[in-house]
């Protein structure tokens, strides 16, 4: 009978060979940390045959949220800065007397605020970082607060704005200080990434305006605007960083160096939060597609083809990073292969 292992790498490898993405690196572990991994594919198929390694650096996209915004508020919270159900406009005057006052940092966690959907800020707000940045924190609700579950990329963007108003520092600086630092991530930052190192990074969609694949720079529109860093995308880091973070989330007491939050605050954000309302969510996490929220298998994605899965019942967690980018945007495929990923590391 097949090990779990065998089930995986063909799994993964089955969707370098069908041109579902060019390669993948994945890891399997619990509260002891890795107990099994792989890699399968080529790092930039048109280029070269250089393979896909465990030090493969990713532009994880949407998995910013999770690495940056995540982190940096529980770190807010945990230190009695931040009260996720009072008002933003009670205590951040750049969105006192906006409707985003009325908005609390718990709706924006929960996706729940009624932000608006759109999410273009070229199309919206012009270039300016400070124009985008007002226009954001300036826009006129969608609906009522606590209404709806609806995702949409500006609650990152606008808790991203938070953690640096509370902070004191951009949100790359305040991740690094306060989570990726103290936990040994060495390989996780925003890019746009040093040559050096953007030289094992794995290339995603091609760029129509230099007929090269984006490397080492964030693939998300919003974030190259924005400079490279911003609450939505931007970050990139390897299957090892994610390793090491998914294994703290398991076991709090385990890092030398803990980041500045908790057990607290995981226990608070894997839990269901949005109540009758669906998709049920907890805070940033929300349960893997196809699952019923009492399995506590959580999970995140990341647009580039990217996921992170944990579940604390089963003391288990797991990474599949892909550059499907690197061929399509069809979500689909990958979406079978997550599903089926998912399937047999949790069952």
């Amino acid at each position: 009978m097949p090990s779990t292992t065998e089930h995986l790498h063909g799994l993964v490898t089955a969707g370098v060979h069908n041109g579902v993405y060019p390669g993948a690196v994945w890891a399997v572990g619990n509260a002891d940390g890795v107990i099994d991994r792989g890699a399968s594919g080529l790092l930039d198929p048109t280029r070269s045959d250089e393979p896909m390694k465990p030090d493969t650096i990713f532009d994880v996209a949407s998995l910013t949220k999770l690495l940056a915004v995540w982190t940096t508020i529980g770190t807010l919270w945990q230190g009695r800065h931040l009260d996720l159900d009072e008002p933003l406009g009670q205590f951040w005057p750049d969105v006192a007397g906006h409707e985003l006052g009325r908005v609390t940092a718990h709706q924006l966690l929960t996706h729940t605020a009624g932000l608006p959907l759109r999410a273009q800020l070229k199309n919206l707000y012009g270039t300016d970082a400070d124009a985008i940045r007002g226009g954001v924190l300036h826009e006129a609700l969608h609906r009522p607060p606590g209404q709806a579950v609806e995702y949409t990329d500006r609650a990152a963007l606008i808790l991203g704005y938070l953690a640096e108003y509370l902070g004191g520092e951009q949100l790359d600086d305040l991740s690094a200080d306060r989570v990726w630092g103290p936990l040994g991530m060495r390989e996780t930052r925003y890019g746009p990434l040093p040559t050096r190192i953007a030289a094992r990074c794995a290339p995603t969609e091609l760029d129509d305006e230099t007929d090269t694949h984006f490397k080492g720079i964030a693939h998300d529109f919003s974030a190259r605007l924005l400079g490279g860093v911003c609450g939505i995308a931007g970050a990139f880091s390897t299957v090892d960083d994610l390793a090491v973070l998914l294994r703290y989330l398991l076991v709090p007491d385990a890092a030398a160096t803990p980041p500045g939050f908790g057990p607290e605050w995981i226990r608070e954000s894997l839990t269901v939060h949005t109540g009758d309302l669906e998709p049920a969510r907890g805070l940033f996490w929300h349960p893997a597609p196809g699952t019923d929220p009492a399995d506590q298998t959580w999970t995140h994605y990341g647009f580039t083809g990217t996921a992170i899965w944990l579940n604390p019942k089963q003391s288990r967690w797991a990474v599949l990073l892909t550059n499907r980018l690197y061929y399509t945007r069809d979500r689909e495929p990958l979406a079978h292969i997550r599903d089926r990923y998912r399937d047999i590391v949790f069952g």
